[in-house]
């Protein structure tokens, strides 16, 4: 099996186009997103379609919750100043791009996704940790911060996002692996991905990539996944 995992896309299509094309090259057999997926970029309706189109598996970060069910009237009565206001009403026009039927489904996204691996292990998708979904793993932590984040219920391998920096760790036998961002690199220009190989006969394998978006947006076009075998 082998897993393209990414995160916090926040509607930047053209950032998740070039991810596809790239991972379309590479090949993969499905695509797993942990949160934050349509806003705040300028393509939230796009993006959406181009993860159904290609049957990712995502679960709900903390702007998906925030778009499916924060009211813009409310949150523009409270602004209190020119720029508030202006996001205000930039929030509102994201919910109308994307349409009810979109802003149901986002609220109904899982917080959580398990799912068996082929060398008996398993796997967790969440968007910040599953001890709190809205607490990331982050670089700096050390292993008794990272273990409490984990909890009580761990998988062999978490697969996370929401603190827009990709790193590894293991910490009392629990992969951690946050995939960073694809619409949200700190310093721009490239988009965080991160491909899994797992396999019974040689365990997990893990590759973690900068693509370049200036590069490849011309050239990408929404991908399919890798026919799984």
């Amino acid at each position: 099996m082998r897993l393209l995992c990414i995160s916090d896309i926040h509607g930047e299509h053209g950032a998740l186009r070039a991810v596809l094309a790239t991972a379309e090259r590479r090949g993969h057999h499905k695509v797993l997103v942990a949160g934050d997926l349509c806003y705040p970029g300028p393509e939230p309706l796009e993006t959406w379609r181009t993860l159904a189109r290609v049957q990712a598996v995502c679960v709900q970060g903390v702007t998906d919750k925030a778009l499916a069910t924060l009211d813009p009237a409310k949150i523009e009565a409270a602004a209190t100043d020119p720029e508030e206001k202006r996001l205000a009403r930039a929030f509102a026009e994201a919910r109308k791009n994307v349409g009810e039927l979109v802003l149901e489904r986002l609220k109904r996204l899982p917080t959580y996704h398990r799912m068996p691996l082929e060398n008996g292990g398993e796997l967790l998708l969440v968007h910040g940790s599953p001890e709190d979904p809205t607490e990331p793993f982050t670089a700096d932590m050390d292993d008794e911060e990272i273990r409490a984040l984990i909890g009580d219920d761990p998988a062999d391998v978490i697969i996370c996002g929401m603190s827009h920096l990709p790193f590894v760790r293991e910490v009392s036998g629990t992969l951690v692996i946050n995939v960073g961002s694809v619409g949200a690199a700190p310093g721009g220009g490239v988009a965080h991905a991160t491909f899994l190989e797992i396999t019974a006969e040689r365990g997990i394998q893990i590759e973690q990539i900068d693509v370049p978006i200036g590069e490849l947006e011309a050239l990408a076009t929404p991908a399919s996944p890798t026919p799984g075998t």
